[in-house]
């Protein structure tokens, strides 16, 4: 009988002691050893929650009351911070959100690669000198507030639409260029999308901006390739924001939560923009993938410089390239660079971008990584160093397989997403590799993400 476990109900409150932050920066606490997450809670407090739902491993609550606020708990600065849920800690002191975040990776690689104390070879979290204003792109979804046009993300656990106009995350050329374009719509009374109805024309508004160049982009998402009033749409949108360099639409007509469809007509200006990360100058197309963090990006691609350790001998592949930004920031100490990506936009970003650059020794195919390798290896091309930054879900297991076949000398990771990193980690240690160090960066200050700079090299 002593095993059995006690059974939480929905709607019942007790008293929790918050241990550590979860991977989505909630509060965790056990209650009689189980599992229970409380979004806003903080480590060290002692709360009072109401259990909002139950599952089978674990728990969710929500706080009724702080009895012991945490000595790091601070006042978000973000008025709509509690409803939005874009940032999760905003009410975490911002020193302590580096060790949070520190502290995430730790717990992942102990439960999924068994590594812990002396074996964790983790470092500090790098951090931003001034964590605000920095991310250059947004997404928001148009709807309608009674009769005004607003543009905001779905509230927490909700499909109602908060406006999310002065974002302090975002750099304030989006947030501006979001707002104009919201006053263009009403004015000119542009039908907006409904989505439960399939009504309605512009479903969202895209704004991205070079933070070296200040010229923006902006992307109307369409549910139908007319655009009623077009030509006075894009009459106001070059008088009233001169520094909009590009006016795209895409046209997006499927009931799906993804932003970008197939289809994208370009409307006004140039097609793409510039954006420079130290010595490099790259052009972004509308659906290209850029890092939304650029001034923690030149931090992180040092970190893959260092820990790469090129002599200018080596030859690199740069699997999951994207438009080529990181193998390109190695390319100059590199003997010969081959990146793949699965979106043709981007590959042809990459080739136009080492062109640019002058780098004749960088080669790009369009395809899957663990498609391509093996083709390579057949020719007789051995590379000495990976370079791999996948998407949350980590890399493929066939990439894995091809990268232990190959047995390069190092494997440098770039990970959003611990678990899955510390998962692929393992697999590599049990194959003969070792794990030199973690390399922690903060590309998101006051949410909960944190990107990490593996160095796997071979035993």
């Amino acid at each position: 009988m002593k095993n059995q476990k006690v059974q939480i109900k929905k709607g019942q409150e007790f008293p929790l002691t918050i241990k550590r932050l979860g991977i989505n920066g909630e509060g965790v606490g056990y209650f009689k050893r189980q599992v229970v997450f409380v979004p806003g809670a903080l480590p060290n407090e002692e709360v009072v929650v109401t259990v909002t739902d139950v599952k089978e491993k674990f728990s969710e609550a929500k706080i009724k009351k702080i009895r012991k606020p945490s000595k790091e708990r601070i006042k978000p600065p973000c008025p709509i911070y509690e409803k939005c849920g874009g940032c999760q800690l905003q009410h975490l002191d911002y020193k302590a959100q580096l060790r949070e975040k520190q502290d995430i990776v730790r717990q992942a690689f102990e439960r999924h690669a068994k590594l812990q104390g002396d074996q964790l070879p983790l470092r500090e979290t790098i951090g931003m000198e001034d964590p605000w204003n920095y991310r250059n792109k947004s997404q928001l979804q148009v709807g309608k507030k009674k009769e005004e046009v607003i543009a905001g993300l779905y509230g927490i656990n909700s499909h109602q639409l908060i406006d999310i106009s002065e974002c302090i995350v975002q750099h304030p050329a989006t947030n501006k260029v979001t707002q104009t374009v919201k006053g263009i719509l009403q004015d000119l009374n542009i039908p907006i999308y409904e989505e439960r109805k399939r009504k309605g024309i512009v479903r969202t508004i895209v704004t991205r901006v070079g933070f070296s160049t200040g010229d923006v982009q902006l992307v109307l998402i369409t549910a139908t390739k007319d655009l009623p009033r077009k030509q006075l749409v894009i009459e106001e949108i070059k008088r009233r924001l001169p520094e909009v360099k590009s006016v795209l639409q895409n046209i997006n007509g499927r009931k799906t939560s993804l932003i970008f469809g197939e289809e994208t007509v370009h409307l006004h200006g140039e097609e793409v923009i510039q954006e420079a990360l130290g010595d490099l100058n790259f052009e972004l197309s509308a659906r290209a993938f850029f890092q939304l963090n650029p001034i923690q990006t030149v931090k992180l691609y040092d970190e893959v410089k260092k820990a790469a350790e090129l002599t200018g001998k080596e030859k690199i592949v740069d699997a999951y390239c994207g438009v080529g930004t990181i193998g390109l920031w190695l390319a100059p100490h590199a003997k010969e660079l081959r990146g793949m990506d699965v979106i043709p936009e981007s590959i042809e970003d990459a080739r136009r971008n080492a062109e640019k650059q002058g780098f004749t020794h960088a080669h790009y195919e369009v395809g899957k990584a663990e498609e391509i390798l093996p083709k390579w290896l057949k020719q007789g091309w051995r590379p000495d160093v990976f370079v791999v930054d996948p998407p949350r879900t980590g890399c493929d297991r066939k990439l894995l397989e091809a990268m232990i076949k190959v047995k390069p000398k190092r494997i440098v990771y770039v990970s959003c997403n611990p678990s899955t990193l510390a998962k692929d980690v393992d697999q590599l240690l049990k194959a003969g590799f070792k794990l030199e160090y973690l390399q922690p960066v903060d590309m998101f200050p006051h949410t909960a993400h944190v990107e990490t700079v593996a160095l796997i090299e071979l035993k």
